[in-house]
């Protein structure tokens, strides 16, 4: 009933643009057999809505995959580099932190290992809201920062490298099941900088997934449940990310071939110096406002990539 709902509701949107283009046709008619130019003011400004009202229909068309209404995981790993492409990974958290707050999504991180001097190895982020995932997918890949290192005594200029995985979380429990006995969970203390322990209860938890050796782990949390909990839900994404992996025509739309996080595989770079810009290397869109992106507004890179995708993935 909620799909049929869905679908009425898209179909009458259809509908009701289309007696509007008719009408407006209509009065187009009429203003130039009359000559009124009053009533030609108003078509220029009704026409001028209905545009901009298809441009917004036209967007939200990048939302048609099965996929894209769900809430996402998202996980960053720094590549190659140690301390620099560690704190580029922590640049990349915050960035995307700030884009869910702007954007009123729900994120939490529910797993955190922090590097040795600066920054983060990795971080997975519960991303909660409608079409989260549809939004971040295109974050998908290896993101690429040129900068000035603030670490290097030299001041030289540094390439720093992160991956960045998105996705969807898994629905009902028909779409992924999980066998307790194919689990074994382990649990330990959660760990801060420098690899001390933080918490003197075992509330941190690994969970490793032994028919695929996936391992995934929580520890942000005080309750070793809540921990279990958030693990669990990440090892349903990941196993839903397989069996759609195992389908060709959904390998590419889930995550798609996978690529290491170093040279030629970004998916976008961002440059502090000697200039500064950000560019996404699939759709070719730039902008010079590189402060702007690494505090969240990241919403034209991620609208220029989503309506590069409409109608590719039926192609």
């Amino acid at each position: 009933m909620k799909r049929l709902a869905s679908l009425r509701a898209r179909a009458d949107t259809w509908r009701t643009l289309e007696r509007q283009a008719r009408e407006l046709l209509e009065l187009v008619d009429l203003a130039e057999a009359e000559g009124d130019e009053a009533t030609a003011a108003d078509i220029e400004r009704d026409a001028g809505a209905l545009e901009r009202r298809l441009d917004q229909l036209e967007f939200e068309l990048a939302f048609s995959g099965p996929y894209d209404d769900r809430s996402a995981i998202l996980a960053i790993h720094a590549g190659a580099g140690g301390t620099e492409s560690q704190d580029w990974a922590e640049m990349l958290l915050r960035m995307y932190l700030r884009w869910c707050e702007a954007h009123g999504f729900s994120a939490e991180v529910i797993d955190e290992m922090p590097g040795e001097e600066a920054g983060i190895k990795s971080a997975t982020v519960e991303i909660t809201g409608p079409h989260a995932y549809g939004y971040l997918k295109g974050e998908r890949g290896v993101h690429r920062l040129v900068r000035l290192s603030p670490f290097d005594s030299a001041h030289a200029r540094h390439t720093s490298f992160a991956l960045v995985e998105v996705l969807p979380e898994a629905g009902d429990a028909a779409e992924v099941k999980i066998n307790p006995d194919d689990l074994r969970i382990d649990v330990y203390r959660a760990s801060g900088h420098g690899g001390q322990n933080v918490q003197k209860n075992s509330t941190a938890i690994r969970i490793t997934h032994l028919p695929t050796n996936i391992v995934v782990t929580c520890q942000n949390e005080r309750s070793q449940h809540r921990n279990r909990e958030a693990a669990m839900r990440v090892l349903e994404a990941r196993l839903l990310e397989i069996e759609l992996a195992k389908q060709a025509e959904e390998q590419a739309r889930i995550k798609g071939e996978h690529v290491s996080a170093g040279w030629s595989n970004q998916i976008r770079s961002y440059v502090l110096h000697p200039y500064k810009m950000v560019k996404d290397h699939r759709t070719g869109y730039e902008t010079s406002d590189a402060a702007g992106v690494l505090e969240g507004d990241l919403d034209d890179l991620m609208k220029a990539y989503l309506q590069s995708q409409v109608g590719a993935e039926r192609a």
